[in-house]
């Protein structure tokens, strides 16, 4: 680390040109070889495996994402980010069997992602969360991802069942009783609608919010704990 006494006409005082990072510390200008990761780091098998399990978790996430949106509560960045975080240590070791596999020549499907975490979860209940909601218990995963998941709040006796459909049509049972149905719009939004239920009708109402998620989670370093990209749709 070098510190620089004058900044040449040009040179930005911060970033990386050539090799070197310049950066500012109180006020002075300092100067560093940019560290480069060896080629091996990428192309071992243990690299690669890594990359494939971190593969297969894109693919089980973008499958349950609108699942996530609803039972996950963001505490910075998505919903998908924070379910990664939450689980990374239990989808990595039920999918490591399978990445090996893949490493191989082994075609893996979507089937093939699920039925690995299916299996861990059933041998391993408190591995992968589910559910991690802001006011309500943690549910997790003990088996084939549920139809129906049980939210019970912390405090007091209220309960909320969220059935989501992975077509993007989530209801909602409140816990005053009233039942909440939202279903996607052409547009990529969502529109609800509430009501009682004395007859097994949901109400009516066609009012609702656009659904501002983007892009897909499909970024990240594998291996390295980094983020999972932004929560959107991926479809």
């Amino acid at each position: 680390m070098a510190q620089i006494k004058q900044v040449g006409i040009g040179r930005k005082s911060t970033g990386t040109i050539d090799g070197i990072t310049y950066y500012v510390r109180n006020g002075k200008t300092f100067a560093r070889t940019t560290p480069t990761m060896p080629t091996s780091a990428y192309t071992n098998p243990e690299a690669k495996v890594r990359q494939a399990i971190f593969k297969m978790v894109q693919m089980h996430m973008k499958l349950h994402l609108r699942t996530i949106r609803q039972t996950i509560t963001a505490t910075s960045g998505s919903s998908s980010n924070r379910y990664y975080n939450l689980n990374r240590n239990g989808l990595y070791a039920a999918l490591h069997p399978l990445a090996e596999q893949y490493v191989d020549g082994l075609d893996v499907t979507i089937d093939d992602v699920e039925q690995a975490i299916c299996d861990y979860a059933a041998e391993h209940p408190k591995s992968i969360r589910i559910a991690s909601k802001s006011g309500y218990g943690e549910v997790f995963l003990t088996g084939p991802w549920p139809d129906t998941i049980t939210l019970n709040a912390q405090k007091g006796d209220s309960t909320i069942i969220i059935i989501v459909a992975e077509n993007g049509t989530t209801t909602t049972i409140n816990a005053d009783g009233t039942t909440t149905v939202t279903k996607p719009n052409s547009s990529g939004g969502s529109g609800s609608s509430t009501g009682s239920e004395p007859s097994g009708d949901t109400g009516s109402g066609d009012t609702g919010t656009s659904d501002t998620g983007s892009g897909n989670p499909d970024s990240g370093a594998p291996g390295t704990g980094g983020s999972t990209g932004s929560d959107g749709d991926g479809d």
